[in-house]
């Protein structure tokens, strides 16, 4: 009964009006003309809210290159309002960064400048699996969260710590309780350096926070090959026409790990019609490389397209392995696969997707390749804040039964 609440409290939230009567919503000239920096009021006119599909960033390809680009804006302000009231009427439309619900409450500002920001997070899932010859039902804490972030006075500096307090039956609660953990230099114009313990960038979806995933799962690529946070030294860069991320660190994935060898990421994005022209869309070329020793030598190579406009939003990543040391495991097999991705918006805060997903977990062996189709619903209630997630899919599978899921998954972010 326990977890069931989160999911009864956002199910309730599902049909509660996004829009309060009598209320002036409309979208400044500012924004038209330039690209959404953070929030903007979902429209009532039907025009307005063309418009905000049109303009809407929905991919999220860039989540890590701009960690911190969004930090502290807030939404318009509602005056003698209570707790519940000011949720109900935050108003959150963009999908491809996080966004908190507790923004304003959570952040503290010093008299001597620099801020603080607190939050916490959560997803999970409900899940129903459909054997040949068994069903049954299974609940799962993906993410639970606690954390802040900030920037100091100058604003050279940001942070980040967070820390993951339920962890997965059969790990070690020691070395997996933590999460972020890291300290971001600003000084060099469009770039940053950071120190710490932060999310690994390989390949597209497996770098990306958990809170801007469109399904509920990651792809199969993703989840085995990426999915990390690695201990490193790390350089970002972001300009108009391209992006980077190169890391160099310990090849230990937890944070008490040490140094069992050296490891190597590096990742690359081209952006053809620059980060922000809205006339031919919004085209990513991407890829990059994972490499270190930890017991063997693995490499993984990953490569990536993906292109929006306006409501559509699709992507292709593809990805080889000699021995891989992701989230999921360690391995030294030779393993591959792909997955392609579509998606289109039917409202702002309506997403309708589908994904083919295909992985090989041992080249050298014939008769192993694992396939999911997947198809789905995304119900922004407040955008990545508080979100449903309805997907269906059909595992097949060449050594072994196929097997079919539905489901319902729940994220919440304050």
């Amino acid at each position: 009964m326990k977890h069931f609440l989160p999911i009864l409290f956002a199910f309730t939230l599902l049909f509660y009006p996004n829009n309060a009567k009598g209320e002036n919503e409309y979208i400044t000239q500012e924004l038209l003309e330039t690209s959404q920096s953070d929030e903007v009021t979902l429209s009532s006119n039907v025009q307005e809210e063309k418009e905000l599909l049109e303009d809407d960033d929905l991919d999220g390809v860039e989540t890590e290159f701009k960690i911190f680009s969004d930090m502290g804006k807030t939404e318009k302000k509602y005056e003698e309002q209570n707790f519940v009231q000011k949720i109900f009427k935050t108003k959150i439309t963009r999908t491809d960064i996080p966004s908190y619900l507790l923004k304003d409450e959570l952040t503290y500002n010093f008299k001597k400048g620099g801020k603080v920001e607190f939050f916490a997070g959560y997803r999970g899932n409900v899940s129903a699996l459909f054997n040949p010859h068994n069903y049954s039902t299974k609940y799962e804490n993906m993410t639970t969260e606690f954390g802040f972030f900030g920037k100091s006075k100058d604003e050279i500096f940001d942070y980040r710590f967070s820390v993951l307090p339920v962890i997965t039956d059969g790990r070690n609660y020691a070395e997996n309780i933590w999460g972020d953990a890291f300290i971001t230099y600003n000084k060099i114009p469009n770039n940053k350096i950071l120190i710490g313990r932060s999310r690994g960038q390989i390949g597209m979806e497996g770098g990306n926070s958990a809170y801007t995933l469109p399904f509920v799962n990651r792809s199969q690529i993703a989840r085995n090959f990426g999915n990390l946070r690695t201990n490193a030294i790390k350089l970002q860069g972001n300009y108009n026409y391209g992006d980077y991320s190169i890391s160099l660190g310990s090849s230990g994935r937890t944070m008490i790990s040490g140094m069992p060898g050296i490891d190597f990421i590096g990742w690359f994005n081209i952006k053809p019609f620059g980060s922000q022209d809205g006339k031919f869309g919004r085209l990513t070329i991407g890829g990059g490389i994972n490499a270190g020793h930890n017991n063997f030598n693995y490499t993984v190579g990953t490569a990536y397209i993906g292109y929006k406009h306006k409501r559509l939003w699709t992507n292709f990543e593809a990805a080889i392995a000699d021995g891989y040391n992701g989230g999921a495991a360690l391995s030294n097999k030779q393993a591959g696969g792909f997955a392609y991705t579509l998606g289109w918006k039917v409202k702002p805060y309506l997403q309708l997707i589908g994904r083919i997903d295909q992985f090989d977990p041992d080249r050298s062996v014939s008769g192993n390749i694992r396939r999911e189709y997947t198809a789905g619903i995304n119900w922004f209630i407040k955008g990545q804040a508080m979100r449903f997630i309805l997907n269906y899919v059909f595992c097949q599978n060449d050594n072994a039964p196929n097997s079919q899921k539905i489901i319902l998954g729940t994220q919440v972010v304050l």
